[in-house]
């Protein structure tokens, strides 16, 4: 729950500033083009944390499989499969200027969490003794500690929702000095700078052995991302799924394969290795850079 709502949103932020600010302008390709990029690229960014927050102990997805992750992996497919939808079935009617595709996914987020929250036993007895061992081995937090940990936690996430805004802004500048459109740039540049938040925070989860954690904030804010369509709806005045193109088609579809494979290593669990990335991880480098290529050339 911590990585799949807290980290997932917070780690977010510059994706919900990008969203309202080139929505409030008018400039929504650039903000749909980063959120749905933004699921492709975050899906990748497994494999970093498998090799730079796992490495020679074993794969990332046999260390967090859990039956916990696979419905949150489920509720990632649903939701962007929707968007698929909501691009193709584009009824007259809105509601606060969203489409009725939207406000379903909004559900879908919502219910998912819903589920996984009242379904806490989804997890085996060895996970729970497992993540059992990890909190009791763990120093008791004191309260000066959590006020501590509240006031860094507030001021960092105002650094990067203020980041957020200032990518947006050089983000525009950079697409027209380079000739490269909104979309592209959106979905590309843009989407990786903005996954660097949870790069680091994956690593992070993964070297304290909390893998459950790091995988969950990734597909946590893959299930997230696409509820910002609807904000950006609110604030353009009109349906931002109407904006959607080709190029976001494709990394839609892209970012459904990436994560029904990581899916697959997570029921798999396979413990064997090369070059310290499980065999799952590697398939997701393989496959992201040959769609971007075609993505290229198409």
């Amino acid at each position: 729950m911590g990585g799949m709502i807290f980290l997932a949103i917070v780690t977010n932020l510059p994706e919900i500033a990008i969203t309202g600010i080139a929505s409030w302008n008018g400039n929504v390709d650039i903000a749909v083009s980063n959120i749905l990029g933004g699921i492709a690229i975050q899906t990748v960014v497994l494999a970093f944390i498998d090799y730079f927050g796992v490495g020679k102990a074993g794969p990332l997805s046999h260390k967090s499989s859990s039956v916990g992750l696979l419905l949150e992996g489920i509720i990632v497919i649903l939701i962007i499969s929707l968007v698929i939808v909501g691009k193709e079935v584009q009824p007259d009617f809105t509601i606060l200027n969203g489409s009725l595709v939207e406000w379903i996914i909004l559900l879908v987020w919502i219910t998912g969490i819903y589920l996984i929250y009242k379904n806490p036993h989804i997890n085996t007895r060895k996970q729970k003794i497992a993540e059992y061992k990890l909190r009791a081995s763990e120093p008791k937090i004191t309260k000066k500690q959590a006020m501590n940990a509240i006031l860094l936690f507030s001021i960092l996430t105002v650094i990067t929702l203020a980041s957020g805004l200032t990518l947006e802004l050089c983000s525009e500048t950079l697409a027209k000095r380079f000739s490269i459109s909104n979309a592209l740039f959106g979905a590309t540049f843009l989407a990786l700078i903005t996954a660097l938040p949870e790069i680091s925070t994956g690593i992070e989860s993964a070297k304290l052995k909390d893998y459950q954690m790091a995988v969950s904030d990734i597909f946590g804010g893959n299930a997230f991302l696409p509820v910002l369509l609807l904000m950006g709806s609110m604030l353009l005045g009109k349906p931002a799924i109407n904006s959607v193109n080709n190029t976001d088609i494709y990394l839609t579809a892209l970012s459904i394969i990436l994560t029904g494979i990581f899916m697959i290593g997570l029921i798999i669990k396979s413990p064997k290795q090369l070059f310290r990335l499980g065999f799952d991880s590697l398939t997701l480098i393989i496959i992201y850079i040959v769609g971007i290529i075609g993505l290229m050339l198409i």
